[in-house]
């Protein structure tokens, strides 16, 4: 007899669980309290540059094993396109100085023993003084772990951790960092090919994923706000969406995969991270140059990636707080400024857009890492999902499916059991 359950959130956690379970022959439903589905992972119409954007420029790698299964199963992974081999093209503004990073296609991190592949000015001893991370525990400090100055810190380590962590790197957990750095710089280049989205985040991780659903018998409604469950024998016995409420059978189950602040608020006494740190986004209607690449690291300048699509050049600034409050045409002119200097072009600032989240992803300090909860709860049938939770990597696209699929895995041992 087909199995019935009910997931509470259309962000990409909550769809990738939603998806493994309609293929596992679930009878689906999908409840989220906004629009739109895709949470933060989503993509819509910006009236200022007159394009499609992205709510934030999300990099995947090859070595996201999560998401691009993901993508797989929703006929999608052709739209997550790279370079052939993990080359990062960098420059510092400071300086003006550029080079590339060429991580190659092996398995192993060759490409340390290469000084022409390597990060400049760096030797095979800079590379070993990071080993300390790969084993450390998520209670400890990076700043504590390893050394946070010189040319390879400067250069590599401090944009790659700032932007999985979105702290300060010193400050962030070193656990966390090196579960980071297991599956990217010691994978091997196979590990590191970028991916990007170039049609947008919607187009390709979202909107096939909901079409998919809908073809298959599944349910998802929009504007439906979870207010309260209904609990009874250890379980989750009803859901109440204020006026309307659905009971549950016996063998039901529900997935939450809700922000912590929503979740918390849903089971009183759940612990969940409880301080948070913006990334800001800006978006620029501009036409790269022909020969841009997808992504470009940037050193010594208040922009740290660049990222170049069709007819935009967008950025990323990770650990924004101290950019959410600046005006907004002020804080456009310094990046398009940087954009000048990093990409080789020039002009007057070109239509555009900055977007701005106070509460992007958790604070991933060894302090917060603690308050992530697991997928399992006291009621038999309630599973968590969610970059939030206890995924063993920051917040990150593949944390979010990450913790979608081992929900889903739950729910299907429930059947088994």
């Amino acid at each position: 007899m087909q199995k019935t359950v009910h997931i509470i959130g259309a962000g990409i956690s909550g769809l990738s669980a939603a998806v493994r379970l309609a293929q596992a022959n679930y009878k689906v439903h999908v409840h989220e309290a906004t629009q739109q589905a895709g949470g933060r992972c989503r993509s819509y119409f910006d009236a200022a540059t007159g394009l499609t954007i992205d709510n934030g420029n999300h990099l995947l790698l090859s070595g996201n094993r999560h998401a691009r299964a993901y993508a797989r199963s929703i006929g999608t992974e052709a739209g997550l396109v790279g370079p052939a081999r993990a080359q990062f093209p960098f420059v510092d503004l400071t300086t003006g100085r550029r080079w590339k990073l060429d991580l190659g296609d092996s398995r192993l991190p060759l490409w340390v023993f290469d000084a022409a592949r390597r990060v400049p000015d760096t030797g095979l001893r800079d590379y070993l003084a990071l080993m300390p991370l790969i084993w450390a525990g998520t209670d400890r400090l990076v700043g504590n772990t390893i050394p946070c100055n010189g040319v390879l810190y400067q250069r590599l380590v401090q944009p790659l951790l700032l932007a999985a962590l979105n702290v300060d790197p010193p400050e962030g957990s070193a656990g966390l960092a090196g579960a980071v750095v297991r599956e990217t710089l010691l994978a091997g280049g196979q590990a590191c090919r970028p991916l990007i989205a170039r049609e947008g985040l919607s187009a390709v991780l979202i909107e096939p994923a909901v079409k998919l659903l809908q073809e298959g018998g599944a349910s998802i409604r929009f504007s439906q706000e979870l207010r309260a469950f209904g609990m009874s024998d250890g379980r989750i016995s009803e859901l109440k969406f204020g006026a309307d409420a659905i009971a549950l059978g016996p063998d039901d189950a529900v997935v939450m995969a809700v922000p912590p602040r929503a979740a918390a608020s849903l089971l009183p006494g759940l612990k969940t991270p409880s301080k948070f740190r913006a990334i800001v986004n800006a978006h620029f209607r501009f036409d790269p140059p022909k020969d841009a690449p997808p992504i470009v690291g940037v050193v010594g300048g208040l922009v740290e990636w660049l990222f170049a699509f069709p007819q935009r050049l967008s950025v990323t600034i990770s650990n924004g707080d101290r950019l959410v409050d600046m005006p907004r045409e002020e804080l456009a002119q310094a990046i398009w400024s940087d954009i000048c200097k990093a990409a080789g072009v020039g002009g007057e600032l070109p239509p555009w857009q900055i977007v701005r989240e106070r509460r992007a992803t958790f604070e991933a300090t060894p302090e917060q890492n603690a308050l992530r909860p697991g997928p399992v709860t006291q009621w038999k049938n309630l599973f968590l999902a969610g970059d939030w939770t206890a995924t063993g990597l920051p917040a990150t696209i593949e944390g979010s499916v990450r913790s979608g699929d081992r929900a889903a895995d739950l729910v299907l041992a429930m059947r088994q059991g």
